[in-house]
């Protein structure tokens, strides 16, 4: 009974992690590029944190803790932001 409820505490405490996800972007070149990313993102409501790098071409995304972002949407995310998606990778 006690590896049960260990195994269950373990298992429902991993599924309730946040999720970083890393979006390769073109299109991006200044920071109302920046702003408008984080805008379209900051909407959404499993999101934590949005970071921009113009540099790399990367959009970084933390979700809430329990919450997930489906690959779909973030591309829609994006491309409705105006710019294009080339890869998206999690962490």
């Amino acid at each position: 009974m006690r590896l049960f409820i260990i195994t269950a505490l373990v298992l429902s405490s991993a599924a309730a992690q946040a999720e970083t996800i890393v979006a390769s972007v073109n299109g991006m070149v200044c920071a109302i590029c920046v702003s408008g990313i984080e805008k379209s993102f900051k909407k959404n409501a499993a999101v934590e944190k949005v970071n921009v790098d113009l540099e790399n071409g990367k959009v970084t995304v933390d979700t809430k803790s329990g919450s997930k972002l489906d690959d779909a949407t973030v591309t829609k995310t994006i491309v409705n932001a105006g710019y294009a998606v080339t890869e998206i990778a999690r962490r």
